[in-house]
């Protein structure tokens, strides 16, 4: 479901019209927001018709992926992962690395595990947590699927030159990080489709 619910956007003369009867408004500033909200839906519809071709939610695949970069310290670093978690991971593990609620994280686990992409085992190291890793299966539908998203995600981003690659990162972690002092706490939340 999409975050912003408007099929089209206000034009910019429209928001300066708006401003008059609301001063808080910031014309400039709301177009900006809604161009962003507006990008991450149509972000957002291009990787889920592509993971659904295949069968498969964001939460799930999310969840291989961080399981992926686990035991795969090559992966990891093509993900750009600072420092890679090294073998299995606990459902605690994955529902904080996810942001979602333990519960939404189990469900989740519970159709990997069903679909023969995960297994659960008692961790090696205390007997009472269990572990969750990838399976044979599990790892060939990465290898199999990750070049084909890779490729995706490369053409999405195919009009910008590298430079503007790097001023949009840029950009986009000063906003992420406006809205992290806006917002501080980060409180897991269920995930949409599991």
């Amino acid at each position: 479901m999409p975050f912003l619910l408007l099929k089209d956007l206000p034009r910019y003369e429209c928001l300066l019209e708006a401003a008059n009867d609301f001063p808080e408004l910031d014309p400039s500033a709301a177009e900006a927001y809604l161009h962003l909200l507006h990008t991450g839906d149509e972000v957002f519809g291009v990787s889920d018709r592509s993971l659904a071709g295949h069968n498969i939610s964001h939460g799930r695949f999310g969840v291989l992926m961080l399981l992926w970069r686990g035991v795969q310290p090559r992966a990891a670093k093509l993900l750009g992962a600072d420092a890679c978690t090294p073998g299995p991971r606990t459902p605690a593990e994955l529902a904080d690395a996810c942001k979602v609620t333990r519960a939404t994280m189990t469900g989740l686990i519970d159709t990997l595990e069903r679909d023969g992409y995960v297994k659960r085992e008692p961790d090696p190291v205390d007997r009472r947590m269990m572990s969750v890793l990838l399976t044979p299966k599990g790892v060939e539908f990465l290898t199999e699927f990750l070049p084909g998203h890779f490729k995706v995600i490369s053409a999405l981003m195919s009009p910008l030159s590298e430079a503007e690659r790097k001023t949009l990162v840029h950009l986009l972690g000063k906003i992420q990080q406006q809205a992290s002092r806006l917002h501080p706490k980060h409180e897991a939340v269920p995930a949409a489709t599991v």
